[in-house]
């Protein structure tokens, strides 16, 4: 079923690629280049390509910050794929920044690593925050860690505390649901059996996973983008926000899952 050949030579491919676009890249950065996140985005669409993904993507999304993006996650791929199609900053665990290869490009790319312990949250807070002052797009999964992809965990509304903050004309910030689904492989329907190949959770290892992911054909992602809200719309309560995007979101994968979606344009 999995095909090692297939899955190397796209892993080759994704490290001469990265071998080619990062030297230019920290270039750039080291003299104060400010547009990292576009670069970023244009270095994952041609990873996309490489690894064989087909994205079929619904809806707008945001492209100019300060804006928050929030998503469910089922996998590192998961970066690949909406790096591929926002120029965001992500948000991640910072044990992230220990992983092979993958945290290496995050620290490179400015990720913005969090501490997740609850005496930590206001200093988070601040942190992300001033991200957000620098006028990029965040983008964070507040489910707070990967599943199997076959459905959405519950959201961390202290994930949403950065909602609260203003824009620097005084408008709120403007929040984006983001619906990932894991569909098809090779234009089959993947079904629940086949999605941990690409899910990543539990006590998978990364390489193995990836080499497995890699391997399995070409998958189909859907990804959904909904109409960004703020907590204004909620009366200020920032569980209402994480309330709302949790319902639309999960409706969003089920729909894909289910293949009820309608066709993208």
């Amino acid at each position: 079923m999995i095909s090692y050949a297939a899955a190397f030579v796209r892993l080759l491919a994704f490290l001469l690629w990265t071998g080619v676009a990062l030297p230019p890249y920290l270039v750039l950065v080291a003299a104060g280049y400010r547009r990292y996140p576009a670069y970023c985005s244009a270095y994952w669409r041609v990873v996309v390509k490489l690894l064989g993904f087909q994205v079929v993507v619904r809806g707008t999304p945001l492209t100019e910050g300060p804006g928050l993006l929030v998503a469910n996650h089922a996998t590192y791929l998961d970066i690949v794929v909406l790096g591929a199609l926002v120029p965001t900053v992500f948000v991640a665990k910072a044990e992230v920044a220990g992983w092979p290869v993958f945290g290496y490009l995050a620290r490179v790319a400015k990720t913005a690593f969090i501490d997740r312990r609850p005496n930590a949250a206001a200093r988070e807070r601040d942190n992300l925050g001033s991200r957000l002052d620098e006028g990029v797009l965040l983008l964070l999964f507040p489910e707070g860690t990967s599943n199997d992809g076959n459905l959405v965990l519950p959201f961390k509304s202290s994930f949403f505390a950065v909602a609260e903050r203003s824009k620097a004309d005084g408008r709120p910030l403007p929040v984006q649901p983001v619906s990932v689904a894991y569909t098809r492989v090779d234009g089959f329907p993947m079904g629940r059996a086949l999605r941990p190949f690409f899910a990543w959770y539990g006590d998978m290892t990364l390489f193995g996973h990836l080499i497995g992911a890699l391997g399995l054909g070409r998958p189909t992602i859907e990804v959904q983008f909904h109409p960004p809200v703020t907590v204004e719309d909620f009366d200020g309560s920032r569980k209402a926000l994480c309330n709302h995007c949790h319902d639309v979101i999960r409706f969003g994968v089920t729909a894909a899952l289910a293949g009820r979606l309608p066709a993208a344009r």
